[in-house]
This record gives structure tokens, sequence and C-alpha cells, in this order.
């Protein structure tokens, strides 16, 4: 199978061409930078070639996909700046990306008759309550321009292809970027006391447990909406902080046990409000992927020592 994956520069994007190549398909990386060389490291990956394209541009999205021809379009291409997305010399670009990017790829999709996997989010719906989202849920009311702007991507997807998967993830962490565990890590070395909100709850999602479940779905045709995060039960920010330095104190790295570093939790209000609203429940319902045959992701806990063991070297 080929299979083209855009935003091949950001955690999820790299984890999805390193799967494509451990199962011998045949992987074409994009992102908007002219060179890209992160994909993998030292693997069959860095084999695999490269495209520049900015999904922006309706021609250059035609042009390369018609060139590729793929039998696949795994889209991680977003705008993920969350508080960035409010500003409003912003929102223009935000949407050109999340949503009129997507609608771009929907449409080649359905000239080359290409399956479509589209990355969305919890954040497509208010996150009030506390019943987990189910994934055919249309009660859509994303707080921020970055929610809203994923869901006209769902949007485009959905009413476009026949051929399609929209996977909403939450609380992403992978090797190849920037994520919630690496703040903590940076900020326990840099404080003895930390606050961390305790009544926001999700469930964390490692890009290379992800990455595995997305290449299963495309070797399929069991099309529809999924939720996907990693099992082990949904927790709170604060909760998943408190893991995250256990963990590192385990590994034996002195400025993350209780001796030298103190996580208080607080509510949002008491925290502070950010530019854009945080969904409290960002619970996900992830039955489907059971009764659609799909091998579910392993714990969350577990996840997150392979991580952490995974960097250990940088935070040392």
């Amino acid at each position: 199978m080929k299979v083209l994956v855009t935003g091949v520069g950001g955690q999820l994007g790299h984890d999805v061409m390193n799967e494509l190549a451990g199962r011998g398909h045949e992987g074409v990386g994009s992102d908007v930078a002219p060179v890209y060389s992160g994909i993998a490291d030292g693997t069959a990956v860095t084999q695999m070639p490269y495209v520049q394209m900015d999904i922006t541009d309706k021609e250059a999205v035609d042009r390369t996909l018609s060139e590729v021809k793929p039998d696949a379009v795994v889209h991680c291409a977003a705008w993920t700046a969350v508080d960035l997305a409010e500003d409003d010399d912003k929102v223009q670009k935000v949407r050109q990306v999340n949503a009129g990017g997507t609608r771009n790829i929907a449409d080649v999709c359905r000239k080359l008759d290409a399956k479509m996997l589209y990355l969305s989010t919890d954040y497509v719906f208010d996150g009030m309550g506390e019943m987990p989202w189910d994934p055919d849920c249309k009660d859509y009311s994303p707080l921020n321009v970055y929610g809203q702007t994923k869901l006209e991507g769902e949007l485009a997807v959905f009413r476009t292809l026949e051929k399609f998967f929209i996977v909403r993830i939450a609380w992403v962490f992978g090797v190849n970027g920037k994520n919630f565990i690496r703040t903590m890590l940076k900020l326990g070395k840099k404080y003895d006391t930390i606050r961390v909100v305790n009544d926001q709850i999700g469930t964390p999602t490692y890009t290379y447990d992800l990455a595995r479940l997305l290449v299963d779905m495309i070797e399929t045709d069991k099309y529809g909406y999924y939720h996907a995060t990693n099992e082990g039960g949904y927790i709170s920010w604060y909760e998943f902080a408190v893991e995250i330095f256990r963990q590192a104190a385990a590994l034996g790295i002195e400025d993350y046990d209780t001796d030298h570093l103190n996580v208080i939790p607080v509510t949002t209000a008491e925290y502070g409000e950010s530019k854009a609203k945080r969904p409290f429940n960002s619970r996900l319902d992830k039955s489907k992927l059971a009764a659609n045959g799909f091998r579910l992701l392993p714990a969350w806990q577990d996840a997150l020592w392979r991580y952490i063991n995974e960097i250990s070297e940088e935070i040392e």
C-alpha cells in the first residue's frame, strides 16, 4: 500500500512513517518545510521519499497527490497551538490550515478514490459533563478556535468522502515534539513547587501506540468515526503530572522525588484562565474500536514508562 502522510515534522506523523516502514508499506512523507530530515532515526524510514506540500495551497495539493497517487492519506498536519489560535491575526490562518487544508486533501482523495484518515480532537465538543463522548455523537459545540476549525475539517471529510476514518484523540505525547510531559519535566528541574489543574479529566495518547492503530485502520475498510487514546482509566492533569514525576524518580533522577518536588492540585479557576477555553471533560468512549476488531492501545501508565525511558538521556 502507498500511503502519503502529512505533518511528518510533528509527533504523530513521525511515528506513522516509522510504523508504515516496519510493515513494508510505501510511505511518502510531507510537510510545509522545503527539506525535512527527521522522519526517523536510522531505520528504513529514512529511505522513504519526502515531498514539500503546503496543504492550504489547493493547486499544490492537487498536483502533489495526483503525482504520488496514494492508496491512502493519513492527515496529521494541523495548527495545534491552541492559545495562539485565539489571536485575531491568527484565526484566518488557523482556519486555512485546519479546515481549508483538510478540504483540499479530501477533494483530491475523492478524485483518486483514496482512503483518508483525519486526526481530530475532543475539542469539537463542549467539554461539559462527566460521560465519555461517543464517537458518533453530533452534539458539537467547540469552546475555542482550534476546536471549531478542527470540526470544520471533520465536516469537510464527512461531506466529501465515503472512504474516511475520523479519529479523535486527546492529550497527545510523542518523541518528536513538545508536550505536557516534557513541560512538566522541565518545570520539575526549575521549581520545587508546581501547580497543576485537577478538574480537567481525560486520558493521554502516546503517538507510538496510536500510529500502530492508525495503520491497522487504513489496512481495512471499516470506515467511520472513532475515538482513540491509551487505556488505563480517566485521570486529571494533576494525576498525570504526579505519575510523570513518580516514574522519573523511579529512574533515579533525584530532582523528581518527593523530597525535592511538591505538586499541588488546583482548579482551572485557581490556576487562571488561558486565552483558549479548555474542556473539563475530555473522556472519550473507545468501545467502537473493539467492536470493529481493532486492538486497543496499551495502558497510559505503561506508555508513559516507555516514553520516559525513550527520552531519559535528555532529562537526566
